[in-house]
């Protein structure tokens, strides 16, 4: 069980309801639901396993990764830069440096410098912050206008 804030602080900062194309990699179920509970009717949320990425062939404009680790997380970045629409949101929730909890060591914890340096490359930019949970933090890219 993931320590999470209340579901309605957690998908006004994520942008759930403006979100037509939601994809959810690797999210865990208490968050999901969440993400379901507050996209609009129309909307369609997709889930997929950060193993199966490449399978996800539709493009989103709302992706929310969960990737606590370092190790694999380049292939799985990667891959979602591919899917976002033009002017959509990515959010990558990662477990905070300093808190005691997540299953992922401290050391090998991927950090926000790491989602930049990833990230340095594409047409992303920062855009934004929001704390999850306890243990928890989303930092969010938005992709450029064409």
């Amino acid at each position: 069980m993931i320590p999470l804030r209340a579901p309605a602080e957690i998908s006004s900062r994520l942008g759930v309801a403006a979100a037509r194309q939601i994809l959810l990699v690797e999210c865990p179920e208490e968050l999901a639901a969440i993400v379901r509970a507050a996209a609009a009717p129309e909307a369609e949320v997709s889930e997929v396993e950060a193993r199966y990425m490449r399978s996800a062939k539709d493009p989103a404009d709302l992706i929310l990764v969960f990737q606590e680790s370092r190790v694999g997380s380049h292939a799985v970045l990667d891959a979602a830069v591919k899917r976002l629409q033009p002017g959509g949101h990515l959010w990558v929730v990662t477990a905070m440096r300093k808190v005691q909890g997540p299953k992922t060591a401290a050391a090998h914890r991927l950090e926000s410098a790491d989602l930049d340096k990833a990230f340095e490359k594409t047409n992303l930019l920062r855009a934004g912050e929001a704390k999850v949970g306890g243990w928890h933090v989303a930092y969010g890219f938005r992709k450029r206008e064409p």
